[in-house]
């Protein structure tokens, strides 16, 4: 998929410590990696932002292999779920995260290769190429199956609106087993770029330093990262040779918004909004910068070679404009559909290129979407997306009876215990989805509202 090859003698990554490696580097490092693997089989690679883990990634791909990608510091208990729903044949990790029985037969840096003892599967389907999770570091089984051809559509799509070449050098602000993050690499790659590689967190000034010291060339966030940003005064920083900043992963508001589009400008940096899911492997829409302002707010237009249309509640097209309906992307980068076990990597194309989103929205006259509200119950808390059910789910047991629900600021239990302990299960929830504390509020009800049914009245519950 990547034809590192073509860019031999380029600097593919830099990390911290100063170390380039070429195009032909990673090449070989990934190559020695596939000998250790059989094709199309699952390999599991735990990831951070570094070599390691991008010559896993580089290698499983292009080996023919499914690789499912996963935080290097997820909950043991949810990466053993994982293991016993998947039954990976391979897992790429690094030292002291050990699967039980598993052989290491190579190793680079801090990470080494087990084989586990799941040897009895048969080959996974040729088309079958990366699998994410959709519930970030929940431990959730559910996960999005994606093809080379998924991957190839939505890099070379932004690629296009984002006029990536050879010359671009991002700097990992995100995670790579999240769609954003994992785009912007694939993206990158595919032009011979160069990476700028560090698990430093942007809120430190080591960030920056390595940033600077390098010359990166554009930063991504979601409407968190902004916020911080905003609050660390990021426009009196001197990045010289910064050109691009681009935001998904959920709304940012249009007071942030309008600040960083306006400071962009008279510091001569493009920001791109963007709108995605991980089921469209990462993007499907974009607001070109000319329209930033005079269409705030809007997610724009579908990407190239992508398109949109609103439905209604009884699936026919809408054609007139302020009309919400839900949002429906067809392209080639929608995935092939979801797996909750290892026999559902088997299955074919479920989706055939059309991708019901879930969200609600309207087109004005113009033909910009703009994004009213949630058909279904998620929230994205810090660009991390969690069903308000799961969470739900996971609560039994340590509450008799609650309800969740929120925004994409708050995710708010009600419970009508009387005895429960707010901090221990917000440390709960903290624990298992990876998310700040400050997304998370437990309050006392009485009686929880339902219908003459039976049926829970989530929207009698106050959502602030």
């Amino acid at each position: 998929m990547f034809r590192l090859s073509d860019f031999a003698e380029r600097t593919a990554c830099i990390t911290p410590d100063g170390k380039h490696y070429s195009y032909a580097e990673l090449d070989a490092l990934s190559t020695g990696l596939k000998a250790g693997m059989e094709p199309h089989r699952l390999v599991f690679c735990l990831c951070e932002n570094n070599v390691e883990s991008l010559m896993g990634y580089v290698a499983s791909v292009d080996n023919g292999n499914a690789v499912l990608l996963l935080d290097a510091h997820i909950d043991n208990g949810a990466f053993k779920h994982l293991c016993e729903a998947y039954r990976p044949q391979y897992v790429w990790a690094p030292n002291g995260c050990d699967v039980d029985g598993a052989v290491a037969k190579h190793s680079y840096g801090r990470y080494h290769l087990q084989t586990t003892t799941y040897q009895d599967e048969a080959p996974l389907p040729e088309d079958l190429s990366v699998l994410l999770t959709t519930s970030g570091s929940t431990g959730s089984p559910k996960l999005v199956r994606l093809s080379e051809k998924n991957l190839l559509s939505n890099a070379r799509s932004i690629i296009e609106y984002l006029h990536i070449t050879a010359g671009e050098r991002p700097v990992t602000g995100l995670p790579m087993y999240y769609s954003f993050g994992l785009s912007i690499i694939n993206s990158h790659l595919l032009c011979g770029a160069t990476l700028l590689l560090t698990n430093e967190s942007y809120v430190r000034r080591e960030f920056w330093n390595f940033a600077n010291e390098y010359g990166f060339t554009s930063f991504s966030g979601i409407p968190y990262t902004f916020e911080i940003l905003k609050m660390l005064k990021f426009w009196t920083m001197k990045c010289p040779t910064l050109k691009t900043l681009t935001q998904a992963g959920g709304k940012l508001n249009n007071e942030l918004l309008q600040y960083f589009i306006e400071n962009g400008r008279e510091h001569g940096v493009t920001f791109y909004l963007m709108y995605g899911q991980t089921e469209a492997t990462a993007r499907m829409s974009y607001l070109p910068p000319e329209y930033a302002l005079s269409k705030l707010g809007s997610i724009g237009m579908g990407i190239p070679g992508g398109a949109f249309c609103l439905k209604d509640d009884d699936g026919n097209v809408i054609e007139g404009p302020d009309v919400v309906g839900e949002l429906v992307y067809t392209g080639d980068n929608v995935s092939l559909g979801y797996a909750e076990n290892k026999a559902d990597l088997y299955k074919a194309d479920e989706n055939h290129g059309v991708l019901h989103t879930g969200d609600l929205a309207y087109r004005d006259a113009d033909g910009f979407y703009f994004i009213a509200g949630r058909k279904k119950r998620f929230l994205k808390l810090f660009g991390n997306r969690v069903s308000l059910d799961y969470v739900e789910t996971l609560l039994k047991g340590r509450l008799e009876e609650c309800v969740c629900v929120g925004n994409d600021k708050k995710l708010i239990v009600y419970t009508t215990d009387k005895d429960y302990n707010a901090s221990e299960i917000i440390d709960f929830l903290v624990q298992r989805t990876k998310i700040l504390r400050a997304s998370f509020v437990v309050r006392h009800i009485d009686t929880i509202p339902r219908s003459e049914t039976g049926k829970i009245l989530y929207k009698e519950l106050p959502t602030e």
